[in-house]
């Protein structure tokens, strides 16, 4: 009898173990939103980070829909402005919005996979510093990370699909 509760007890942790390491997936079918900094100098990614608040401006109100449909073409129709705006860093970039690839990441236990995907990309001057990237659809770009631990993103996370998709 003791070595079965040994055994279970042994299972139990290793099941619980592997189950706290489970990532939640983005669907393949979200709309990401990334901007490339010109380089990793202090100004290119403080200007990459203004862009990025100033996009997520324009479009915060824009996008948050359950219908993948509608939030792509609000984000089409406010290109022009995203342009506009971008326009006045005197700063040569591309706007994409298309199948543009993403290298896989993780962050806060959810895994993000590499590929080519539906997305806004904005590439600042050389476009050879680091990025800063998010979810459009469903709209997890606009959930303040620094006031959410870990487990409580997984949740977000899962609670955001299940509600979108």
């Amino acid at each position: 009898m003791k070595k079965v509760i040994i055994i279970l007890f042994f299972l139990c942790i290793f099941f619980s173990i592997c189950n706290s390491n489970k990532e939640y997936i983005i669907p393949n079918d979200a709309i990401r939103f990334r901007v490339i900094a010109s380089s990793n100098k202090i100004e290119d990614q403080s200007t990459k980070m203004e862009i990025k608040n100033n996009v997520e401006d324009i479009l915060s109100s824009k996008v948050k829909s359950k219908n993948k449909e509608e939030v792509k073409n609000k984000i089409n129709e406010n290109i022009p402005t995203i342009k506009e705006m971008i326009n006045n860093y005197e700063i040569n970039y591309n706007i994409n919005y298309g199948s543009n690839y993403f290298p896989e990441k993780s962050y806060k236990g959810v895994k993000y996979e590499a590929g080519n995907y539906e997305s806004l990309v904005i590439t600042l001057g050389e476009g050879k510093g680091d990025n800063w990237w998010c979810l459009l659809f469903p709209p997890l770009c606009y959930e303040d990370e620094n006031n959410i631990n870990d487990k409580d993103y997984k949740f977000f996370v899962k609670d955001i699909i299940n509600k979108y998709m």
